[in-house]
């Protein structure tokens, strides 16, 4: 198996527009509260300024595409000076067609906006795959990639004709694909810490990535420290150092979170009986499965089945 592929379909990422895009000129601000969403934008045309609590204001210009987790507030703006709308009220005192923002005809500037929307049983993953904020220069010579996709998205946003949204959207999501496939170090250095460690770090780890796939392979085998040591061809002590550096945290609380992820899109279904999630990913029994799918996700397996039922 690619774990790689397997937390995308875990994650399902979707996306929505947020209205029809932004157009502003002159002074403007529109502020963002921290609502805990992934919101995406590409600058259109023009120029402007990202300010977030406790950092450098970030300057992002044409072309530009910026990934935000929205763990604290922040304000998209002309200048650092301007008081700016809540987004909230903004978005919905505007029924349709893009929001217009400032005055006058100096600096004007487009962008288009969303969020991406993932299955919720999982979600959290997400944490061990971004850091808070990706801005992707639109010059960078090494996301050939990605600027097709978001040429497409301009040209699409630019010439309207049917279908258009729904366009867009699957191109949103495949740029979230390409980003998330991309080695940190073509990130702006100014928004990533390349020593950030994660899942996706552990991925281009020759060790710790041998690790993750043969726990992807096989969640239900009775995996130690030691076995996968010696699956990696390393001492047990070099490899439980080098897997929590590059990943974050230690071998054996990573296959305890790749198992209740995987149980926990079983029970999403409603149709799988307990007994075959729990001994599917290496549990002795339902009950040993259920005490420890209590402790790390805060209600039992059944009562996340109802829950997930109900709100879908």
């Amino acid at each position: 198996m690619d774990p790689f592929l397997d937390l995308i379909r875990l994650l399902r990422p979707r996306a929505a527009l947020l209205g029809r895009g932004i157009d502003a000129a002159g002074d403007w601000g529109l502020s963002f509260p921290a609502l805990g969403d992934l919101l995406f934008f590409w600058i259109e045309d023009g120029t402007c300024q990202l300010i977030r609590p406790g950092c450098d204001p970030l300057s992002l210009e044409k072309g530009d595409f910026v990934l935000l987790r929205t763990t604290l507030s922040f304000t998209l703006t002309s200048s650092q000076e301007v008081e700016p709308l809540d987004s909230v009220m903004a978005v919905a005192a505007k029924q349709e067609g893009r929001l217009k923002l400032g005055s006058g005809q100096e600096r004007p500037i487009s962008l288009h906006m969303g969020k991406f929307l993932f299955s919720t049983a999982n979600e959290d993953l997400l944490t061990d795959l971004l850091p808070p904020i990706v801005q992707i220069p639109s010059r960078s010579p090494k996301l050939h990639r990605l600027h097709n996709l978001l040429t497409l998205m301009e040209s699409e946003g630019r010439d309207p004709g049917p279908g258009s949204e729904f366009i867009i959207v699957r191109l949103v999501e495949l740029a979230l694909v390409e980003i998330l496939r991309m080695p940190t170090m073509n990130f702006s250095s100014q928004t990533v810490d390349p020593t950030n460690p994660g899942l996706l770090a552990g991925l281009r780890d020759p060790v710790a990535a041998k690790a993750i796939r043969a726990m992807h392979n096989n969640a239900g085998q009775d995996w130690t420290v030691e076995s996968l040591a010696r699956l990696c061809g390393v001492s047990r002590s070099a490899f439980a150092t080098r897997f929590r550096a590059v990943v974050g945290i230690g071998p054996i609380t990573y296959l305890l979170r790749w198992r209740m992820a995987l149980a926990k899109e079983a029970l999403k279904s409603g149709t799988v009986r307990i007994e075959e999630i729990a001994f599917s990913i290496g549990y002795k029994s339902a009950s040993a499965f259920s005490t420890s799918f209590t402790r790390a996700v805060g209600c039992s397996p059944s009562r996340f089945t109802e829950i997930s039922v109900r709100s879908a």
